[in-house]
């Protein structure tokens, strides 16, 4: 028989999913300036220090919310991959496109890519140049998720990481700074795809 659920476990859950609605909401509208621990805590319905007890700073509830939204791409790269179960090289392709598009149409990058005061930028090393939780996550993602699709037996483990990031480089290089259609961006991509793994 499973055991039941823990019903504290279950608050602290609801409580850190509405956080992060809120936190996500408020920098789609109004940027991360808008968005303080004060505000976030009135707007859930708790008090200031429950939410620091949940969360922590600032930069931790910013990285809890970018962590959320990297885990619906990385959920959603698999995906693409999985269609491709057989053809390593229409997989890749269909993870670059499935990241450009997404990106493209996502809410929250837009918001943050756009920043519109300096506050509002305070997201972007967090995003750009810190190694998590985007590049570091998304690399160890799709490495694993490489290794589990293809095979790929004869490429030892380091070999496939340093391939693969140097994939997931490119796509967000192109996701964060995009100068030209996404079909150009998954045809650039693809001639290092075949390089590297053809």
């Amino acid at each position: 028989m499973a055991a039941a659920p823990n019903f504290q476990t279950e608050m602290r859950q609801l409580l850190r999913e509405r956080v992060i609605d809120t936190a996500r909401r408020l920098v789609v509208t109004e940027g991360w300036g808008a968005v303080n621990m004060s505000r976030v805590a009135k707007e859930v319905g708790v008090s200031r220090p429950v939410l620091y007890k949940e969360i922590g700073t600032k930069q931790d509830l910013a990285d809890v919310v970018i962590r959320q939204e990297v885990d619906t791409f990385l959920f959603g790269i698999a995906e693409s991959m999985a269609a491709h179960p057989a053809d390593l090289l229409a997989g890749l392709d269909a993870a670059v496109e499935y990241t450009l598009r997404t990106g493209a149409d996502n809410t929250l990058l837009k918001a943050v890519l756009a920043g519109r005061s300096d506050a509002d930028t305070s997201l972007l090393p967090t995003i750009m140049t810190e190694p998590d939780p985007v590049l570091g996550r998304a690399i160890a993602a799709m490495t694993a998720g490489l290794r589990a699709q293809y095979g790929l037996a004869e490429l030892a483990d380091t070999a496939l990481e340093s391939r693969t990031e140097t994939l997931v480089r490119l796509a967000l290089s192109h996701l964060f700074q995009p100068i030209g259609p996404i079909e150009r961006a998954v045809e650039q991509i693809r001639l290092v795809s075949v390089s590297i793994f053809g």
